[in-house]
């Protein structure tokens, strides 16, 4: 039983064997150097028994040593006659050179059926030459053709005429653009207004606060700050302290290598410690309290301010009189 098993294997092999035909065919055996040609696989079979797996042969880079491929096709599968369905052809091809003369052997190219490695199917080997490219040693060198002689055309200077043409207006375009943006303006001559002295300022402020009557509405937190900060307008700008980034602490002790009267010093204390009792300790002064911060913030600037600007206040008010 064994053997009839085997045996029907070897005759179902047989019969595939006959449908199948491999074959590698070259389209010039003979190339010079440099020059390309093409080799064609080809495989024949019959699918009579289904669909039959085919594993091409492997070509990389190279057939062999000095035999270059330079490109290769996708495999083609045709029926080559419609009457006859299951009789497939697949082809492939490649291109191929070398730059190097001799004689070369071509290997088979094997293919590979169903899996069976043990019984592949192979092209005939193939003789390559590649011919070296003949010089004839006797003859001058010389151009394979010789110079053209064209006529001349005044068309062929227009387009340089536009170039040049173009290349003019825009140096010009930029000639005048700089000459326009450089070009110096008239001077604007801006007088300068004259500059209010900072008890000046200082004391109109305290007077519109007067009129706002903002702790009288209730709004004692608000009416300290505005006194505070009036104030601290003032000393940056007769004393050159940085009041305005200061803390009240911070400005009194300014004050130490400042010469002021005591009486001022006392007046501007009073200030900033009711100030800041009522912005963060929430204090509610009494309405002497209020009027008194006030009057010590007039006072204080008309104590303080330059012996100078005194002399002016007092000799513009006589000239009123």
């Amino acid at each position: 039983m064994i053997r009839f098993f085997i045996a029907l294997s070897l005759f179902a092999y047989s019969l595939i064997g006959q449908n199948i035909k491999v074959s590698a065919t070259l389209d010039s055996n003979s190339i010079r150097i440099g020059e390309q040609t093409q080799i064609h696989l080809s495989i024949h079979y019959r699918a009579d028994n289904g669909k039959i797996s085919i594993r091409w042969p492997q070509v990389k880079d190279t057939l062999i040593s000095k035999i270059e491929v330079v490109n290769s096709s996708k495999v083609d599968t045709t029926i080559p006659d419609k009457s006859e369905p299951l009789n497939f052809v697949q082809t492939q091809s490649f291109t191929i050179t070398s730059f190097d003369s001799g004689f070369y052997a071509l290997p088979p190219f094997k293919f590979i059926i169903n899996g069976d490695t043990s019984h592949p199917y192979e092209t005939e080997a193939m003789l390559f030459h590649v011919n070296n490219v003949q010089i004839d040693t006797t003859q001058a060198i010389k151009d394979i053709k010789p110079p053209l002689n064209e006529p001349f055309s005044w068309k062929e200077l227009i387009p340089y005429a536009y170039w040049t043409l173009g290349v003019v207006a825009a140096i010009l375009a930029i000639y005048f653009i700089v000459k326009k943006l450089t070009k110096e303006k008239p001077k604007v001559i801006v007088e300068d207004k004259p500059k209010i002295p900072p008890h000046v300022l200082a004391l109109e402020e305290l007077e519109k606060l007067r009129k706002e009557n903002l702790w009288q509405e209730g709004k004692a937190k608000l009416y300290h700050s505005r006194v505070t900060d009036i104030l601290r307008y003032y000393i940056e700008g007769r004393f050159k302290i940085q009041a305005m980034e200061q803390t009240s602490d911070e400005i009194m002790s300014a004050f130490k290598s400042v010469v002021i009267d005591a009486e001022s010093k006392a007046r501007l204390k009073q200030i900033f410690l009711l100030s800041d009792l009522v912005k963060f300790a929430k204090e509610e002064p009494l309405p002497n309290e209020n009027e008194m911060s006030l009057v010590n913030a007039v006072d204080f600037v008309k104590g303080t301010m330059r012996e100078e600007e005194e002399v002016k206040d007092k000799a513009e008010q006589n000239s009123n009189k």
